[in-house]
C-alpha cells in the first residue's frame, strides 16, 4: 500500500455548486481588498446583508475562517490570504471567458485582447518541444546553458545568451524589469536607447484592464513559483497614431525561472522571432506582415 493511500482525508457529504458562486467570491474578493464593509458594499452596488451572507456561505462550505473582525475592521486570516488569489484567477478568467477571448488549445492558454482603436494582443502557450519543431538556435541554446548554469544567472553557462534576454523580478508593485540585453528581440525592436528605459519599469501596465493582465503575469508568477520553463507564441497589432497604419509583430518567447546569487528568484524572458504559426486561427500570411527589424540575430 502506497504512502498516498494511508492520508487520512475528512469525510464531506457532496455538496451541489451554488448558483451565486460568482456572486459569492465577488463579494469575498471585494472585502479583502478593502477590508471595510461599507467600501465592498458600494464597489459591488450590494447590500451589507448579501455581502455577510455571501461570507458566511464561503467559509461555511470551505470549512475555513476568511475574515476575523477586530474593532469593527475585518483581516484577512491566513486561510483567507491563500484563497484570495486563486478566486481572483477565477474572476478574471471567468470574465474574459465569457466575452469569448479565453480558451484552452490542446489543453494550453490561449488569450486575446482587441481595442477599439484596432490595437491586438493575442498569446497561446505552446508545448517545449515547439522549440525542437522551429528554428530558433537561440532557444535551444538558451535551454541548454539554463540547464547547465543549474538556474544560476550569473553563471559562465549563461554568458552566451545573456545579451538576448530580459530580466524580471517582482515586487510590491509587480513585475519590474531589470536588465534587457543589447542584442534582444526587445532592443531590435524599439532600440537600444528606448529599450534601456524599460529597465525599473513595472510590467503590469497592460492595455486590457485588469482581467487581462491577470492572464499575461499568470506566466511570470508561475515560472517564478516553479523554477520552470515555458513558452509562448504572441501576436501584438499596434495602430500608429500618425497614418492609421498597422505595425504586426509576432515572436516565440521562451521564460525560465532562475536564481540570484543571494538565491532569490527571478525570471527570465528570451524571444526569437518566430518561424511557424501556431496560434488557432490564424495562417502563415501572417509572417509576411512582420518588419525585419523584428528579429534577432544569434550565431551558434
Amino acid at each position: 500500500m502506497t504512502d498516498a493511500a494511508n492520508i487520512s482525508v475528512p469525510p464531506q457529504a457532496p455538496r451541489s455548486t451554488p448558483a451565486l458562486l460568482y456572486e459569492m467570491m465577488r463579494s469575498f474578493a471585494a472585502l479583502a481588498r478593502v477590508l471595510n464593509l461599507s467600501q465592498a458594499v458600494e464597489e459591488l452596488g450590494s447590500t451589507r446583508q448579501t455581502v455577510k451572507r455571501h461570507i458566511a456561505q464561503l467559509e461555511e462550505a470551505m470549512g475555513i475562517k476568511l475574515f476575523e473582525v477586530e474593532q469593527r475592521r475585518y483581516v484577512l486570516t491566513a486561510e483567507g490570504h491563500r484563497a484570495l488569489e486563486p478566486a481572483e484567477l477565477l474572476l478574471d478568467q471567468g470574465k474574459i471567458w465569457y466575452e469569448g477571448a479565453f480558451q484552452h488549445v490542446g489543453g494550453l492558454l490561449r488569450f486575446a485582447f482587441e481595442s477599439d482603436s484596432g490595437s491586438m494582443y493575442c498569446q497561446q502557450q505552446l508545448p517545449i518541444s515547439a522549440i525542437w519543431q522551429g528554428k530558433s538556435d537561440l532557444h535551444r541554446a538558451s535551454i541548454k546553458a539554463w540547464s547547465m548554469s543549474e538556474g544560476k544567472l550569473e553563471s559562465r553557462h549563461m554568458a552566451k545568451v545573456r545579451p538576448y534576454l530580459l530580466a524580471y523580478r517582482e515586487n510590491s508593485e509587480g513585475w519590474i524589469c531589470t536588465e534587457v540585453g543589447e542584442a534582444s528581440f526587445y532592443s531590435n525592436w524599439y532600440g537600444w536607447a528606448q529599450a534601456r528605459s524599460s529597465v525599473g519599469r513595472n510590467l503590469n501596465n497592460f492595455q486590457g484592464g485588469k482581467e487581462f493582465a491577470s492572464l499575461a503575469d499568470r506566466p511570470f508568477r508561475d515560472i517564478a513559483a516553479t523554477h520552470g520553463i515555458r513558452l509562448d507564441q504572441l501576436l501584438v497589432q499596434t495602430v500608429s497614431a500618425e497614418d492609421s497604419s498597422v505595425n504586426t509583430v509576432m515572436f516565440d518567447r521562451l521564460m525560465m525561472g532562475v536564481r540570484m546569487p543571494d538565491e532569490s528568484p527571478a525570471v527570465i524572458s528570451i524571444v526569437d522571432r518566430t518561424s511557424i504559426v501556431h496560434i488557432s486561427g490564424l495562417s502563415d500570411d501572417i509572417l509576411n506582415k512582420i518588419p525585419a527589424r523584428a528579429k534577432v540575430d544569434f550565431n551558434l
